[in-house]
């Protein structure tokens, strides 16, 4: 066994408690406790301390604070995440992306920034928990 833990975990490992499919458009606000796939288009902000999926083929638009963020489709924005953020081909991202961990594999399209720092670090978390729970 190496030193190296894979923290990978497959998708279709996570218990989905929400979609939106694809056809489908969100635009606004949404919070929410377990896991979400999107799979459709969405604009706007996301806000869990769970799981948030995106799928191969959805367009997504906005801000992101989330426990735990899967990209398989296009987003543009920031995402903030306090676990770790995993970024599947044939994904496309362009934005900004704080987290203690991340992982991007090969063929993906990555524009932006990324930081990494330890949970603790993160100042956005506060403003995530404050507006997660006035929902």
């Amino acid at each position: 066994m190496g030193s190296a833990t894979n923290l990978s975990i497959p998708v279709n490992h996570f218990a989905v408690t929400g979609v939106i499919d694809q056809g489908c458009e969100f635009e606004g606000k949404l919070c929410f406790q377990g896991t979400v796939r999107i799979s459709g288009t969405f604009r706007g902000e996301i806000f869990t301390p769970d799981t948030l999926i995106i799928g191969e083929g959805a367009r997504v638009r906005g801000q992101i604070e989330a426990g735990t963020v899967i990209i398989s489709g296009e987003v543009t924005g920031t995402v903030v995440a306090k676990h770790r953020v995993e970024i599947h081909q044939p994904a496309i991202f362009r934005g900004d992306i704080l987290t203690p961990s991340l992982k991007v594999d090969e063929g993906v399209i990555f524009e932006g920034s990324s930081r990494m720092v330890h949970p603790a670090q993160q100042p956005a978390q506060s403003f995530f928990v404050s507006s997660y729970k006035s929902s």
